[in-house]
């Protein structure tokens, strides 16, 4: 849609969920128009709304200082929507109770649908859908009926039709949750009354104007990595100010794939014959993360680095002359796990939010055009750009590289024995309950064939298990888990070399099988576990996702796991095979 806004309908009050915006969008992908304001905005500023939704987040409502809302919001006549923290928040405000649940619940669960209800209208008796929660609704208000259940969380959904209030546990807006749409459909259209108002059509002219009003009188320059979103954030500028305005750097850290370096080069060259340069700063990268093991600390070392280089290209050419101002492909994902909301956590820092970035956001010297949008959406954008497809089908790829999917350690410690598998004293990052985790590795005993059928007792044991937030199996390797340990293992070229070639072997394979094709990302994992002798070993985490910001194991063909399998144990330094089983949530995409 073109022109101003329309006067919302919807807006979504922002409890600090990492899904915050996912909800907005969902409901203008249904056309209507939606915004996001804080979660204590005054009911006075939100009197003419049609409906009203509460986001998750990641505190506990019982906890003192954690968001709420203004209890006048329930008595404004709008309908109101809670969603997981925010069904939780309704019932507490509306003297209900709310205790912490037994165990967590993160990822799959199924949905018995328990009573009638204008919300669940034309759901099946049981439902799959997304969970990411361990404090539950222990008694439903006054006026409230309960409308669903899981096993383990008696208050899946609730509702008083009389006053038009719901909640439900679950988080609708995710495509895991296979009615989900259907659930906001009914919200919008049976419970509050909306008509639709919103074409999400005609992205395109709207961002190339946006880029014209953010630069001004300014040219824009590009670091850019190769992937889909600085490829798409980069042509809209030039097609928003033309070739001569804009110049684009591709910095190779040393960190990238096998062949990644060429295919960028060609790639930018041929949209930019005169405006594109390759800067090969591997030596200082590798430096500054000398001795770095903690994840977080080796994010911000990356960012930073990307800084110094940026600043040394800058001045080289003259681009702080005032005339200039730094373009970003960032998108909305790696702001919100970057605690890019006012509640929301950080789940890890993204390499396009350090301190030196934010600086020149501060001073207006960034122009970032898909800040909004999702990786699908940003694909879209790119179709309509005219990107070639063989560009905007490439997997998601982290900006820091390979240097965040080579885990380190800072001293050596043996597996220890734990429940039905083994603890893996190498930590991996993960969201629960809209919150940062970063917990040792559960790893299980098995093989290829009976890897693809642990997803479901992975589930079960992350849910059940607080000490972990991720679940491996094992299918192959030089020694068993018993005889098996964490080593002393820093970042350096030796490791990333092998992950590279590692890496190169998954993707032939996976590639020339139509396995790639099939999932949304397959990030290539080296940990520091094995024997003196094979120090290392692998984890494929293979997953699907629309966007991002949930994300499910995918299982792979017995045949082409086994050839992986051996392949890659016929690498020096390679000791095992690991299969990462874990949705997200509980584990992120990335370990780190």
């Amino acid at each position: 849609m073109t022109g101003d806004a329309p006067q919302p309908q919807i807006t979504v009050l922002d409890a600090g969920g990492q899904y915050c915006h996912l909800i907005a969008r969902r409901i203008r992908e249904l056309g209507v128009y939606a915004d996001v304001k804080p979660s204590e905005t005054p009911a006075a500023e939100l009197k003419g709304r049609m409906g009203l939704i509460v986001s998750g987040g990641p505190s506990s409502v019982y906890e003192p200082g954690s968001p709420t809302v203004e209890p006048g919001i329930f008595e404004l006549g709008a309908a109101v929507l809670g969603i997981c923290y925010g069904q939780q928040l309704m019932a507490r405000m509306l003297r209900g109770s709310v205790r912490k649940g037994e165990r967590g619940e993160y990822g799959h669960a199924t949905l018995e649908v328990t009573g009638e209800s204008q919300l669940l209208a034309g759901l099946k008796s049981h439902e799959p859908v997304w969970m990411s929660h361990r404090d539950v609704v222990e008694n439903v208000p006054p006026g409230f009926t309960v409308l669903g259940r899981t096993d383990t969380c008696a208050v899946g959904a609730m509702g008083d039709a009389a006053r038009r209030l719901y909640g439900v546990q679950f988080h609708p807006e995710v495509v895991h949750t296979r009615s989900g749409q259907r659930i906001l459909s009914n919200f919008l259209f049976r419970v509050c009354g909306c008509s639709t108002d919103w074409d999400p059509r005609g992205r395109v002219a709207m961002l190339e104007e946006k880029v014209r009003e953010a630069a001004g009188g300014r040219n824009v320059f590009f670091f850019v990595s190769g992937g889909v979103d600085s490829s798409v954030a980069y042509t809209l500028c030039l097609r928003a100010l033309g070739p001569d305005r804009v110049r684009g750097n591709y910095v190779d850290t040393g960190f990238m794939r096998a062949g990644e370096t060429e295919f960028v080069r060609q790639t930018f060259s041929s949209m930019s014959p005169h405006g594109f340069h390759v800067e090969d700063a591997g030596e200082e990268f590798f430096a500054a993360l000398q001795g770095v093991t903690d994840p977080e600390q080796k994010r911000r070392r990356i960012g930073e680095q990307f800084v110094a280089v940026q600043e040394r290209v800058l001045e080289s050419e003259h681009y702080l002359d005032g005339h200039w101002i730094l373009g970003q492909g960032t998108i909305y994902p790696d702001t919100i796990e970057s605690g890019g909301t006012a509640k929301a956590d950080v789940i890890k820092t993204h390499h396009n939010r350090v301190a030196g970035i934010q600086r020149l956001m501060d001073e207006g010297k960034i122009v970032e055009p898909l800040t909004s949008f999702y990786k699908d959406e940003v694909r879209q954008i790119g179709l309509e750009l005219g990107l070639p497809q063989e560009l905007l089908a490439r997997h998601p790829f982290p900006g820091p590289g390979l240097a965040i999917r080579v885990l380190c350690s800072s001293q050596g410690a043996a597996l220890e024995r734990y429940d039905c598998g083994w603890l893996a004293p190498v930590r991996s990052v993960g969201v629960q309950g809209d919150s940062r985790s970063y917990r040792p590795v559960l790893a299980l005993e098995s093989s290829p064939s009976q890897a693809q059928g642990l997803h479901g007792e992975a589930t079960a044991l992350v849910n059940r298990l607080p000490a972990v937030n991720r679940a491996i199996a094992l299918c192959g390797g030089h020694a068993a888990l018993a005889g098996m340990r964490v080593w002393p293992a820093p970042l350096d070229r030796e490791r990333i070399a092998r992950l590279r070639e590692a890496d190169a072997i998954v993707r032939r394979l996976s590639q020339g099988g139509g396995f790639d094709a099939r999932i949304w990302q397959f990030p290539v994992v080296l940990i520091p576990v094995g024997t003196a002798a094979r120090p290392d070993s692998v984890v494929l985490r293979p997953v699907d996702s629309v966007d991002g910001m949930t994300a499910q194991s995918v299982a792979m063909e017995p045949v082409l796991l086994e050839e992986i399998t051996g392949q890659l144990l016929a690498m020096p330094g390679i000791c095992a095979l690991f299969y990462d089983l874990t949705h997200k949530p509980p584990a992120t995409i990335e370990w780190e």
